[in-house]
């Protein structure tokens, strides 16, 4: 194999609804929230890890292969491969491909065969005319969102917990780089973009069921060029 072209994948990622992508707490503060987001640890902005963008979108691509529970809710591995044939085999192989293979790859000429990772996610800082707005009109850069589950027979709310999101209107940028090693990795560009058309249609972050963490990409560019055209007549589900 041999590196031909970098593909580069840039959006902006505007929030449609607040997003919850958790921090963890080391400590408890009087008065904090019960789930922060994570935030940068010089500057205390919140931003969108590479990592969640990497596993929601290849989660989504494999459940619409149809090859998400072959593999006991992992992702694609060289083992799994190996029980796949025909159509089903070949979109697993071509998520790998994009992604690379999970798990144990001792199986040296199927690693071989798929090569490694193509794809590669950077954080998603917030955009900087939109923080700019936000310190001017003096506005904090999360919201805390109070919930609580209501008990079936009495009606009352029990367990009141207060959630830390990024609200609604915050624009993030998208940065995305694809690897050409082999002839046909042009169609790893094709398959980012279903998998990110499927994540506008899902959701991002925790709480997804519950209308957090809706999503839209705007201003989508490939190499430069503008890809709107393209993305917005994409069908994740066509064929």
């Amino acid at each position: 194999m041999q590196l031909n072209h970098i593909s580069r994948v840039t959006a902006t990622i505007e929030l449609h609804s607040g997003l919850h992508i958790g921090a963890g707490r080391d400590e408890i503060r009087i008065g904090g929230t019960d789930n922060p987001v994570v935030k940068h640890p010089y500057t205390d902005e919140p931003y969108i890890p590479g990592s969640s963008l990497k596993g929601k979108l290849r989660s989504l691509l494999e459940w619409r292969a149809g090859v998400a529970t072959q593999n006991k809710g992992k992702p694609v591995s060289a083992e799994m491969l190996t029980r796949l044939s025909g159509s089903e085999r070949e979109a697993a192989a071509q998520i790998a491909r994009l992604f690379g293979l999970a798990g144990d790859s001792s199986n040296i000429e199927l690693a071989e065969e798929i090569g490694p990772t193509r794809i590669s996610f950077a954080d998603a800082a917030l955009q900087s005319q939109w923080l700019d707005e936000r310190r001017e009109e003096g506005q904090l850069l999360t919201e805390a969102k109070s919930e609580n589950s209501i008990n079936r027979i009495s009606g009352v709310a029990d367990n009141p917990r207060w959630t830390e999101r990024v609200p609604a209107g915050a624009r993030f940028d998208l940065v995305v780089n694809i690897r050409h090693l082999q002839e046909g990795d042009e169609a790893l560009v094709d398959l980012l973009l279903t998998g990110l058309k499927l994540l506008e249609q899902d959701s991002l972050g925790g709480s997804g069921s519950r209308g957090y963490g809706k999503l839209r990409f705007e201003g989508l560019k490939i190499n430069g060029e503008s890809a709107d055209a393209r993305f917005e007549e994409l069908d994740p589900f066509a064929g």
